[in-house]
């Protein structure tokens, strides 16, 4: 295999169908179907939704990726996917087709983590100076909030801390929904929050006090702040007080953003780390980016963010780490595993089947050649 692999990568732990082609480090086809329509009437993310509707996108999202990029699948060197974290119906899904695809054609499997992959996302920008080692990685998605320390993309990445309870993308799903905007949050609350004071209401910053840090100096929690915003709106309608939604959206995010850029910051500092990549989807709130990129500079930590194409889920960013690892040397997935719904950051490949030789096709789990 070529030190510039042409790997076809599966993502499906939530509700996009994201089919990515690369060679090596040059994105070929970023290919996304996404459910979020189907999901809009429930108010968020229903897993045997997501699941049917990976069913029904999966051959034709492959499809449009092969036409994209221009390749043939009988032109592939290697097969990635994501093993977890995710919803374990919509994993299974991906994983099934991935591994179809594998032993069909005869060529590696790599079953990767959806979290690294985010990581991964950043070495597909055209024309970026390559990441340094070690980084600080923070991760705001809808299922996650986490806080890495990353020395190595394909060896050791260390997970700092991360929500307890609501990622922030499930924050901003709930308030929405409070306040009667749509479903997804993200976006909504971004547009309401035009206009509005972000220091009309002090809400609370969770695990931030002196007594939280000792403990969860790098973890998050977004339940309480989600139920302060209740609170509030319940005690301004009581008072028959008109609600001052572009205020309340405004004070929110500015709670949000200032305990994520916080934390990370912190981060940072105590590990003497003076670099910070931003992934997953929350991070296409501008807000976000204004203050970390603002914060940042004060504290002379540089700031690295994806495209934001690249941010959200993808089969792209699951193909590049996978082009990664078998640049690294590092042999081939067996098999043998499953949809892993909790899968550690720590685990960046799963099943590497130590009895392979390096870069061998496989057929079946079997080294062949």
């Amino acid at each position: 295999m070529t030190d510039q692999p042409l790997v076809l990568g599966i993502e499906t732990s939530c509700d996009e169908t994201g089919i990515g082609i690369v060679r090596g480090r040059t994105l070929l086809s970023n290919t996304i179907a996404s459910s979020m329509d189907e999901h809009a009437r429930y108010g968020g993310v229903v897993p045997e939704v997501a699941a049917r509707a990976h069913l029904e996108e999966m051959q034709p999202a492959i499809e449009r990726a092969l036409a994209e990029a221009q390749v043939r699948l009988e032109d592939l060197d290697a097969v990635a996917v994501t093993s977890g974290p995710g919803l374990a119906g919509a994993l299974m899904v991906g994983i099934g087709a991935a591994k179809g695809l594998a032993v069909s054609l005869g060529k590696p499997l790599y079953a990767v983590n959806h979290l690294v992959g985010h990581i991964a996302a950043d070495i597909l920008t055209p024309d970026s100076v390559p990441l340094e080692y070690p980084t600080i990685a923070l991760l705001v998605s809808g299922g996650h909030t986490s806080l890495l320390h990353v020395r190595d993309l394909t060896t050791d990445v260390e997970l700092l801390g991360e929500t307890v309870d609501d990622a922030a993308g499930e924050a901003f799903d709930k308030v929405a929904r409070i306040l009667g905007l749509p479903y997804p949050g993200g976006p909504e609350i971004d547009r309401a929050a035009v206009g509005g004071d972000p220091a009309a209401i002090r809400f609370p910053r969770g695990l931030s006090r002196a007594s939280d840090l000792e403990k969860h100096r790098y973890d998050f929690s977004f339940s309480g702040l989600k139920t302060a915003v209740a609170r509030w709106i319940e005690r301004e309608q009581a008072a028959g007080s008109e609600i001052p939604v572009a205020d309340v959206a405004a004070s929110f995010r500015e709670a949000v953003v200032d305990v994520l850029v916080t934390k990370a910051l912190a981060a940072c500092a105590d590990r003497g780390v003076p670099r910070l990549l931003l992934g997953g989807g929350v991070i296409a709130n501008r807000r976000l980016r204004e203050v970390a990129l603002a914060r940042a500079a004060e504290a002379g930590v540089t700031v690295r963010i994806p495209p934001l194409s690249l941010c959200t889920d993808n089969g792209a960013m699951i193909a590049g780490l996978a082009a990664e690892l078998i640049a690294s040397g590092r042999r081939p997935s067996t098999l043998a595993f499953g949809a892993d719904s909790t899968l550690p950051v720590t685990e960046i490949q799963v099943a590497e089947d130590a009895g392979a030789a390096v870069n061998a096709p496989v057929v079946a789990g079997i080294e062949v050649g």
